[in-house]
């Protein structure tokens, strides 16, 4: 890639740095986009000996782009999200990504086609990581940022998509105990 694209693409990624999402940190400030997106790569990179069928390389690649979209749009947490807000961050999403050199606008379609579809093992892995990680991060905020919706959430969120893993099931479970143990305190 040329350095001024390069360059270019980086400052839209960068945006992510400033884009907050609902959730908190551990010291009570909103964690980033950028951060959510680190952690779940964090993640993956130490899943890989889990799958051993899977391309886990893919997986990291699927976690560092999973939130470009939301540089353009900014970060609706998923109980608020709609279609339209769906459709008009892949639209403003794939604009950016054509404009990019083809080599990694063609991939990036290609990974974003085969993350909608969840059919591979890399697209299920990388889904359920993206959901466990939200909770991973509720686990470690104080629970004076929770809403109140968010005590059933954290028992049940992204326990569908873990059905296909033993590992992952196990995993779910575990960072179930953390909310119990914090919510019954």
């Amino acid at each position: 890639m040329e350095a001024r694209t390069l360059l270019d693409a980086i400052c839209v990624a960068a945006q992510l740095k400033d884009t907050t999402r609902h959730s908190y940190t551990k010291n009570g400030r909103h964690e980033s986009v950028a951060e959510h997106s680190w952690m779940t790569t964090l993640m993956a990179y130490f899943m890989r000996d889990e799958f051993p069928e899977a391309d886990m390389d893919k997986v990291i690649r699927m976690c560092m782009i999973h939130d470009l979209g939301e540089a353009f749009t900014g970060d609706i947490p998923s109980f608020e999200k709609t279609e339209s807000d769906e459709q008009k961050e892949t639209e403003l999403l794939y604009q950016w990504v054509h404009s990019l050199p083809d080599y990694y606008a063609h991939e990036m379609i290609a990974l974003y086609d085969e993350m909608e579809k969840r059919e591979t093992v890399e697209a299920k892995i990388y889904k359920a990581i993206d959901n466990l990680e939200a909770v991973i991060q509720h686990n470690q905020a104080d629970l004076s940022t929770w809403i109140p919706e968010e005590y059933e959430l954290n028992l049940t969120y992204g326990n569908d998509k873990v059905e296909f893993s033993d590992y992952l099931k196990n995993l779910r479970e575990e960072i179930r105990k953390d909310t119990r143990k914090k919510t019954e305190t």
